[in-house]
């Protein structure tokens, strides 16, 4: 993110919603940009880059869960998802898909608000104050602590806002438990076995690109009754 006004992309096919969702969170101070469907998306995303997204899973044509598949081969941009109440699944396949976040319709302005502005926050930045280098080691993986970076020789591994800010959760602790629940509190999100159990989405998406057989995970680790551990070399 820059020092400018936070840029949203915004993907609903119902105009009212999407009329009504570009005039609050212009007011609270972001630039936002509609679009009514996944194509539209898709035409204003090859010129445009955004903060973060915020799309509807179910749109006629393409839904969001297979954009947010979709756009996740290319681009890192935070993606918050809005589902329908009560759809598990839907919430389950978006998080797989690579969305940092879900909200349930209907909801609250505001509510949509705190949690745009939680993903934000979780952003990584770079910091240059320490020259000198602190960098865990898993394999042939290495995370640069301070950049928030994950490199694999001289490849940077691309990790989602979420995935960036789990990473740093654990390097902050390596070798010491860190429980589910704590993850939920740390992520900025509300207590509960749905968003436990939408941290080990996001703890299985990371070890994909950690491990070398993620099943049998050997640096982030599970530990039985406490949660999960990083295990650097």
């Amino acid at each position: 993110m820059s020092d400018l006004d936070p840029h949203l992309l915004i993907v609903d096919d119902d105009e009212r919603i999407r009329g009504l969702l570009q005039k609050f969170l212009m007011r609270n101070g972001f630039l936002v940009t509609a679009a009514r469907d996944a194509a539209h998306a898709r035409r204003i995303l090859s010129g445009l880059d955004f903060d973060l997204i915020v799309m509807d899973v179910m749109m006629p044509g393409e839904s969001g869960v297979s954009l947010t598949r979709s756009l996740r081969e290319t681009s890192q941009t935070p993606i918050l998802l809005l589902t329908a109440k009560g759809e598990t699944e839907d919430r389950i396949a978006g998080l797989e898909a690579g969305a940092d976040d879900y909200l349930a319709k209907p909801f609250e302005p505001k509510e949509l608000l705190l949690r745009i502005n939680a993903i934000l926050r979780r952003m990584p930045e770079a910091s240059a104050e320490d020259v000198r280098p602190k960098v865990l080691h898993l394999g042939a993986i290495r995370y640069d602590i301070e950049r928030g970076e994950l490199w694999q020789g001289d490849d940077l591994i691309r990790l989602t806002a979420t995935e960036g800010q789990l990473m740093r959760i654990f390097a902050a602790s390596p070798g010491e438990a860190v429980s589910r629940s704590k993850l939920v509190e740390d992520l900025g999100r509300d207590g509960g076995q749905a968003q436990e159990r939408a941290v080990d989405v996001q703890i299985t998406r990371l070890r994909r690109k950690i491990e070398s057989d993620p099943k049998q995970p050997r640096y982030l680790q599970t530990v039985r009754g406490a949660g999960y551990m990083l295990a650097p070399d």
